[in-house]
């Protein structure tokens, strides 16, 4: 061995180790760089396309058309909620809101009733009225009720299912959000669901801007005051990018629900009219994804078939009300606690509108 390759051989055995475990701590801290729900979006796209190649390209359309028909509620309410603590008027907006709780959750349990949002839409426009201060007890009452029932949603089940079905379903999508505000209220005054969301601070160089308008007095003109200005873009961005992603892993998993989980099986599951159907009916409506108005010719369908019209509208209830796309995108909102929270209240919800539906269409 020559001297040359002798001293390569030593340098190789006493800093060699010191290089490779440099480079290898350079790939962890790139690693942890990568937002991880961005890189788990990333790895169900290659899985898609290493065992789905046929369903790549149609998921990602599916994915990017969704974005994109969801993009102004969500760039709206972003904005809103950003234009409110610029103008450090969100604490103003929840003190008005806490001193009328119990109008509030009336008022929204039937204006969620008669919105025109669905589970995942109505997340962005939720996230910026807890944001601005609204009650929790207001916001849930809203949040339950919104996406079960609609003005097109009414006509397209009246059309499909009758009118009196129809009826049935927007007096249940105001009694649950109702039902939901006040005992999330009650709880709340028990100590439970303290600072809900997950969303944390936008912090910057020099410290959170935000920290120094919040003791200031509100100002509607927030273009006139510079340092509003950039809280509005910060609060705004950020909120666009922390929902966009959760959303995207939301559609792309939904993408996967609609081809592989056909009606067909939702049927076979469902069409019986034993005892336990309506809360069994509630309980699979949870996980599985049904559209709003896909799901008026399936009901009707499993209804034909033997299903109860008290089961099927325990399933569309909790269809409606939480799914799995849905509950992804509520979960990364929520701390936990909440979260668990808001998919037992759709469960309780929707058997009881189904058994008291039950208990109507006996007695009549």
């Amino acid at each position: 061995m020559s001297s040359n390759q002798a001293s390569c051989n030593a340098l190789d055995s006493q800093y060699g180790p010191l290089v490779r475990k440099k480079s290898g701590s350079r790939v962890m801290d790139i690693l942890k760089k990568i937002d991880r729900t961005w890189f788990f979006i990333g790895l169900i796209f290659l899985a898609i396309a290493i065992g789905l190649p046929s369903h790549w390209f149609n998921s990602l359309q599916f994915t990017a058309s969704n974005l994109w028909s969801i993009s102004p509620f969500l760039l709206l309410s972003a904005t809103v909620a950003g234009y409110l603590e610029a103008a450090g008027a969100d604490r103003l907006i929840g003190k008005v809101f806490s001193d009328r709780v119990f109008l509030a959750i009336a008022a929204a349990a039937v204006f969620g009733a008669l919105s025109p949002f669905c589970s995942c839409g109505v997340i962005p426009l939720i996230a910026a009225l807890l944001v601005a201060g609204v009650p929790l007890a207001a916001v849930m009452a809203f949040w339950v009720a919104s996406p079960i029932m609609s003005p097109s949603m009414f006509v397209v089940t009246a059309a499909g299912l009758g009118v009196d079905f129809a009826v049935v379903k927007m007096i249940s999508a105001i009694s649950i959000g109702l039902f939901a505000g006040g005992t999330t209220l009650l709880l709340q005054h028990l100590g439970l669901f303290a600072n809900p969301l997950r969303l944390s601070p936008v912090s910057s160089c020099g410290g959170n801007p935000a920290d120094k308008i919040r003791n200031t007095v509100t100002a509607w003109r927030v273009w006139q005051h510079p340092e509003r200005v950039q809280v509005l873009w910060q609060k705004t961005l950020a909120m666009v990018l922390f929902l966009g992603k959760w959303l995207t892993l939301a559609f792309v998993l939904e993408s996967l629900m609609v081809t592989y989980v056909p009606a067909e099986l939702l049927g076979q599951w469902l069409g019986s009219g034993s005892t336990w159907a309506v809360p069994l009916s509630a309980v699979i409506g949870v996980p599985a994804y049904l559209n709003g108005f896909v799901a008026v010719p399936v009901v009707a369908g499993l209804i034909e078939n033997g299903m109860t019209p008290a089961a099927a509208l325990s399933f569309m209830l909790a269809g409606a009300m939480t799914s799995i796309p849905a509950a992804i995108a509520v979960f990364s909102l929520v701390k936990r606690p909440l979260f668990f929270w808001y998919v037992l209240l759709a469960l309780i919800g929707a058997i009881a509108a189904g058994w008291a539906y039950q208990a109507v269409l006996i007695l009549i």
